[in-house]
Protein backbone atom coordinates (compact mmCIF):
# COMPACT_ATOMS: atom_id res chain seq x y z
CA UNK A 1 0.00 0.00 0.00
CA UNK A 2 1.34 3.12 -0.94
CA UNK A 3 1.71 6.26 1.00
CA UNK A 4 -1.02 8.40 -0.26
CA UNK A 5 -3.56 5.42 -0.06
CA UNK A 6 -2.46 5.05 3.50
CA UNK A 7 -3.66 8.53 4.68
CA UNK A 8 -6.67 8.01 2.54
CA UNK A 9 -7.62 5.20 4.97
CA UNK A 10 -6.45 6.37 7.98
CA UNK A 11 -8.31 9.87 7.52
CA UNK A 12 -11.57 7.63 5.93
CA UNK A 13 -11.66 6.15 9.44
CA UNK A 14 -10.69 9.29 11.75
CA UNK A 15 -13.82 11.02 9.93
CA UNK A 16 -15.89 7.81 10.48
CA UNK A 17 -14.89 7.68 14.45
CA UNK A 18 -15.61 11.39 15.19
CA UNK A 19 -18.33 10.95 13.29
CA UNK A 20 -19.37 7.80 15.69
CA UNK A 21 -18.54 9.96 18.64
CA UNK A 22 -21.07 13.20 17.14
CA UNK A 23 -23.89 10.37 16.70
CA UNK A 24 -23.34 8.72 20.13
CA UNK A 25 -23.14 12.27 21.92
CA UNK A 26 -26.02 13.10 20.74
CA UNK A 27 -28.18 9.88 21.77
CA UNK A 28 -26.69 10.42 25.63
CA UNK A 29 -28.03 13.74 25.36
CA UNK A 30 -31.45 12.78 24.60
CA UNK A 31 -31.30 8.81 26.75
CA UNK A 32 -33.95 9.72 29.29
CA UNK A 33 -32.62 6.21 31.17
CA UNK A 34 -29.70 6.99 33.51
CA UNK A 35 -27.89 3.76 32.84
CA UNK A 36 -28.39 3.98 28.96
CA UNK A 37 -27.28 7.14 29.18
CA UNK A 38 -23.96 6.26 30.97
CA UNK A 39 -23.07 3.65 28.12
CA UNK A 40 -23.74 6.16 25.25
CA UNK A 41 -21.31 8.54 27.09
CA UNK A 42 -18.64 5.90 27.37
CA UNK A 43 -19.00 4.77 23.98
CA UNK A 44 -19.07 8.63 22.87
CA UNK A 45 -15.63 9.29 24.82
CA UNK A 46 -14.21 6.06 23.18
CA UNK A 47 -15.21 6.96 19.97
CA UNK A 48 -12.77 10.50 20.40
CA UNK A 49 -10.50 8.85 21.88
CA UNK A 50 -9.68 6.73 18.64
CA UNK A 51 -10.21 9.77 16.45
CA UNK A 52 -7.42 11.05 18.40
CA UNK A 53 -5.02 8.18 17.49
CA UNK A 54 -5.74 8.55 14.03
CA UNK A 55 -4.97 12.23 14.16
CA UNK A 56 -1.94 11.62 15.64
CA UNK A 57 -1.06 9.40 12.49
CA UNK A 58 -2.95 11.52 10.11
CA UNK A 59 -1.62 15.02 11.34
CA UNK A 60 -4.86 16.51 9.88
CA UNK A 61 -7.94 17.44 11.86
CA UNK A 62 -11.25 16.31 9.57
CA UNK A 63 -15.03 17.49 9.98
CA UNK A 64 -17.40 14.77 10.58
CA UNK A 65 -20.47 13.99 8.96
CA UNK A 66 -22.92 16.07 10.15
CA UNK A 67 -25.64 13.80 7.16
CA UNK A 68 -25.31 10.93 9.08
CA UNK A 69 -24.98 12.01 12.48
CA UNK A 70 -28.56 13.79 12.25
CA UNK A 71 -29.40 10.16 9.84
CA UNK A 72 -28.70 7.84 12.66
CA UNK A 73 -30.30 10.08 15.68
CA UNK A 74 -33.36 10.16 13.35
CA UNK A 75 -33.40 6.52 13.32
CA UNK A 76 -32.89 5.87 16.71
CA UNK A 77 -35.09 9.18 17.98
CA UNK A 78 -37.84 7.17 15.39
CA UNK A 79 -37.41 3.08 15.61
CA UNK A 80 -35.50 3.37 19.04
CA UNK A 81 -32.28 3.59 20.25
CA UNK A 82 -31.50 -0.33 19.77
CA UNK A 83 -32.37 -0.54 16.35
CA UNK A 84 -30.46 2.64 15.48
CA UNK A 85 -27.51 1.43 17.37
CA UNK A 86 -27.44 -2.09 16.24
CA UNK A 87 -27.80 -0.46 12.75
CA UNK A 88 -24.64 2.24 13.51
CA UNK A 89 -22.37 -1.16 14.87
CA UNK A 90 -23.08 -3.20 11.41
CA UNK A 91 -21.66 0.05 9.68
CA UNK A 92 -19.01 0.01 11.74
CA UNK A 93 -17.72 -3.76 11.34
CA UNK A 94 -17.37 -3.20 7.88
CA UNK A 95 -15.36 0.03 8.92
CA UNK A 96 -13.00 -2.87 10.74
CA UNK A 97 -11.91 -3.49 6.93
CA UNK A 98 -9.77 -0.62 7.00
CA UNK A 99 -8.35 -0.72 10.38
CA UNK A 100 -7.30 -4.45 8.74
CA UNK A 101 -5.81 -2.82 5.86
CA UNK A 102 -3.40 -0.44 7.83
CA UNK A 103 -2.90 -3.08 11.10
CA UNK A 104 0.62 -3.87 9.80
CA UNK A 105 1.31 -0.16 9.29
CA UNK A 106 0.06 1.58 12.15
CA UNK A 107 1.25 1.20 15.43
CA UNK A 108 -1.59 -0.05 18.20
CA UNK A 109 -4.38 -0.15 15.56
CA UNK A 110 -4.86 -3.66 16.77
CA UNK A 111 -6.23 -2.49 20.47
CA UNK A 112 -8.44 -0.04 18.27
CA UNK A 113 -9.98 -3.16 16.42
CA UNK A 114 -10.09 -4.97 19.98
CA UNK A 115 -12.19 -2.33 21.11
CA UNK A 116 -14.65 -1.77 18.38
CA UNK A 117 -15.58 -5.68 18.59
CA UNK A 118 -16.55 -4.86 22.41
CA UNK A 119 -19.01 -2.66 21.26
CA UNK A 120 -21.02 -4.81 20.23
CA UNK A 121 -21.15 -6.91 23.64
CA UNK A 122 -21.22 -3.78 25.24
CA UNK A 123 -24.39 -2.81 23.28
CA UNK A 124 -26.53 -5.98 23.45
CA UNK A 125 -26.27 -5.81 27.22
CA UNK A 126 -26.92 -2.01 28.08
CA UNK A 127 -30.20 -0.70 26.12
CA UNK A 128 -33.12 -1.14 27.88
CA UNK A 129 -36.07 -0.45 25.59
CA UNK A 130 -40.01 -1.39 26.75
CA UNK A 131 -41.00 -2.24 23.18
CA UNK A 132 -37.93 -5.05 22.78
CA UNK A 133 -39.70 -6.72 26.05
CA UNK A 134 -43.20 -7.47 24.31
CA UNK A 135 -41.52 -8.92 21.30
CA UNK A 136 -43.61 -11.94 21.41
CA UNK A 137 -46.88 -10.24 21.86
CA UNK A 138 -45.81 -7.65 19.28
CA UNK A 139 -45.06 -10.99 16.91
CA UNK A 140 -48.18 -12.61 18.28
CA UNK A 141 -50.54 -9.54 16.90
CA UNK A 142 -48.30 -8.87 13.86
CA UNK A 143 -48.04 -12.47 12.28
CA UNK A 144 -51.91 -13.81 13.21
CA UNK A 145 -52.94 -10.59 11.51
CA UNK A 146 -50.97 -11.12 8.23
CA UNK A 147 -51.87 -15.22 8.37
CA UNK A 148 -56.39 -15.28 9.44
CA UNK A 149 -56.47 -11.55 7.54
CA UNK A 150 -54.48 -12.20 4.00
CA UNK A 151 -56.74 -15.97 4.10
CA UNK A 152 -59.44 -14.20 4.58
CA UNK A 153 -59.25 -11.37 1.98
CA UNK A 154 -58.09 -14.07 -0.58
CA UNK A 155 -61.08 -16.17 0.36
CA UNK A 156 -63.64 -13.32 -0.05
CA UNK A 157 -61.99 -12.12 -2.46
CA UNK A 158 -62.86 -15.02 -5.04
CA UNK A 159 -66.43 -15.58 -3.23
CA UNK A 160 -67.60 -11.94 -3.07
CA UNK A 161 -65.27 -10.15 -5.78
CA UNK A 162 -66.95 -7.07 -5.11
CA UNK A 163 -64.32 -4.44 -3.64
CA UNK A 164 -66.65 -2.39 -1.73
CA UNK A 165 -68.37 -5.26 0.21
CA UNK A 166 -64.50 -7.03 0.65
CA UNK A 167 -63.05 -4.12 2.34
CA UNK A 168 -66.18 -3.77 4.67
CA UNK A 169 -66.40 -7.57 5.87
CA UNK A 170 -62.84 -7.82 5.84
CA UNK A 171 -62.69 -4.44 8.16
CA UNK A 172 -65.05 -5.78 10.64
CA UNK A 173 -63.80 -8.95 10.72
CA UNK A 174 -60.10 -7.32 11.00
CA UNK A 175 -60.92 -5.07 13.94
CA UNK A 176 -63.09 -8.22 15.93
CA UNK A 177 -60.30 -10.89 15.58
CA UNK A 178 -58.10 -7.79 17.41
CA UNK A 179 -60.03 -7.49 20.49
CA UNK A 180 -60.53 -11.20 20.53
CA UNK A 181 -56.58 -11.72 19.91
CA UNK A 182 -55.72 -9.01 22.62
CA UNK A 183 -58.11 -10.27 25.30
CA UNK A 184 -56.56 -13.62 24.79
CA UNK A 185 -52.94 -12.35 25.14
CA UNK A 186 -53.82 -10.82 28.74
CA UNK A 187 -55.36 -14.04 29.84
CA UNK A 188 -52.34 -15.91 28.59
CA UNK A 189 -50.08 -13.23 30.25
CA UNK A 190 -51.59 -13.67 33.19
CA UNK A 191 -51.99 -17.13 33.79
CA UNK A 192 -48.54 -17.79 32.73
CA UNK A 193 -46.36 -14.99 33.83
CA UNK A 194 -47.43 -12.64 37.11
CA UNK A 195 -44.37 -10.73 36.80
CA UNK A 196 -44.74 -9.68 33.05
CA UNK A 197 -47.77 -7.03 32.40
CA UNK A 198 -50.27 -8.58 31.19
CA UNK A 199 -52.06 -5.25 29.97
CA UNK A 200 -49.02 -3.66 28.13
CA UNK A 201 -48.64 -6.90 26.24
CA UNK A 202 -52.23 -7.06 24.73
CA UNK A 203 -52.18 -3.86 24.19
CA UNK A 204 -49.09 -3.96 21.74
CA UNK A 205 -50.56 -7.42 20.45
CA UNK A 206 -53.29 -5.11 19.89
CA UNK A 207 -51.84 -2.22 17.87
CA UNK A 208 -49.65 -4.57 16.15
CA UNK A 209 -52.73 -6.64 14.97
CA UNK A 210 -54.92 -3.25 14.13
CA UNK A 211 -52.17 -1.94 12.29
CA UNK A 212 -51.88 -4.44 10.16
CA UNK A 213 -55.66 -5.18 9.89
CA UNK A 214 -55.66 -1.38 8.04
CA UNK A 215 -52.64 -1.57 5.61
CA UNK A 216 -53.92 -5.17 4.67
CA UNK A 217 -57.25 -4.00 3.74
CA UNK A 218 -56.77 -0.25 2.55
CA UNK A 219 -56.35 -1.66 -1.06
CA UNK A 220 -60.00 -2.84 -1.72
CA UNK A 221 -60.94 0.86 -0.37
CA UNK A 222 -59.66 2.42 -3.21
CA UNK A 223 -59.11 -0.38 -6.41
CA UNK A 224 -62.52 -1.67 -8.02
CA UNK A 225 -61.08 -4.68 -9.18
CA UNK A 226 -60.83 -7.39 -6.79
CA UNK A 227 -58.05 -9.05 -8.20
CA UNK A 228 -55.68 -6.00 -8.39
CA UNK A 229 -56.72 -5.11 -4.47
CA UNK A 230 -55.84 -8.39 -3.66
CA UNK A 231 -52.25 -7.82 -5.67
CA UNK A 232 -52.18 -4.87 -3.57
CA UNK A 233 -52.81 -6.74 -0.32
CA UNK A 234 -50.53 -9.21 -1.01
CA UNK A 235 -47.98 -6.82 -1.93
CA UNK A 236 -48.32 -5.15 1.34
CA UNK A 237 -48.19 -8.23 3.73
CA UNK A 238 -44.41 -8.74 1.91
CA UNK A 239 -43.73 -5.18 3.03
CA UNK A 240 -44.82 -6.34 6.73
CA UNK A 241 -42.75 -9.22 6.57
CA UNK A 242 -39.66 -7.49 4.81
CA UNK A 243 -39.78 -4.53 7.44
CA UNK A 244 -40.58 -6.12 10.64
CA UNK A 245 -38.37 -9.44 9.99
CA UNK A 246 -35.19 -6.97 8.84
CA UNK A 247 -36.02 -4.30 12.18
CA UNK A 248 -36.28 -7.60 14.41
CA UNK A 249 -33.12 -8.88 13.02
CA UNK A 250 -31.26 -6.03 13.25
CA UNK A 251 -32.63 -4.90 17.42
CA UNK A 252 -32.11 -8.72 18.65
CA UNK A 253 -29.31 -9.81 16.32
CA UNK A 254 -31.32 -12.65 14.61
CA UNK A 255 -31.15 -14.46 11.19
CA UNK A 256 -33.24 -12.24 8.81
CA UNK A 257 -33.48 -14.19 6.06
CA UNK A 258 -34.70 -17.61 7.87
CA UNK A 259 -37.47 -15.55 9.54
CA UNK A 260 -38.75 -13.55 6.83
CA UNK A 261 -38.36 -16.82 4.34
CA UNK A 262 -40.34 -18.70 7.25
CA UNK A 263 -43.40 -15.69 7.75
CA UNK A 264 -43.58 -14.92 4.31
CA UNK A 265 -43.95 -18.93 3.02
CA UNK A 266 -46.91 -18.98 6.15
CA UNK A 267 -48.91 -15.67 5.32
CA UNK A 268 -49.02 -16.73 1.35
CA UNK A 269 -49.45 -20.25 1.90
CA UNK A 270 -52.48 -19.50 3.82
CA UNK A 271 -53.93 -17.28 1.75
CA UNK A 272 -53.39 -19.08 -1.71
CA UNK A 273 -55.79 -21.82 0.90
CA UNK A 274 -58.04 -19.54 1.35
CA UNK A 275 -58.14 -18.33 -2.70
CA UNK A 276 -59.19 -22.03 -2.96
CA UNK A 277 -61.78 -22.24 -0.81
CA UNK A 278 -63.25 -19.06 -2.11
CA UNK A 279 -63.49 -20.47 -5.63
CA UNK A 280 -64.66 -23.99 -3.94
CA UNK A 281 -67.60 -21.88 -2.30
CA UNK A 282 -68.46 -19.89 -5.11
CA UNK A 283 -68.52 -22.85 -7.46
CA UNK A 284 -70.41 -25.34 -5.72
CA UNK A 285 -72.78 -23.18 -3.17
CA UNK A 286 -73.91 -20.65 -5.86
CA UNK A 287 -72.72 -17.52 -4.42
CA UNK A 288 -73.94 -14.89 -6.54
CA UNK A 289 -73.87 -11.17 -4.77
Amino acid sequence: MDKNTLEKRVLKVQRDELTGHYIYKKLAAAEKNNHNKRILEQIAADELEHYNFFRQISGKAVKHSKAKVMLYYLIARTLGVTFGVKLMEKQELNAQRYYTEIAHLVPSVDKIIEAEEQHETQLINMLKEEKLNYVGSIVLGLNDALVELTGTLAGLTFALQKTDLIAVVGLITGIAASLSMAASEYLSTKAENENENALKSAIYTGIAYIATVLILVTPYFFIDHYMLALSATIANAILIILAFNYYIAIAKDLNFKRRFVEMAAISLGVAALSFGIGVLVRTFLGVDI
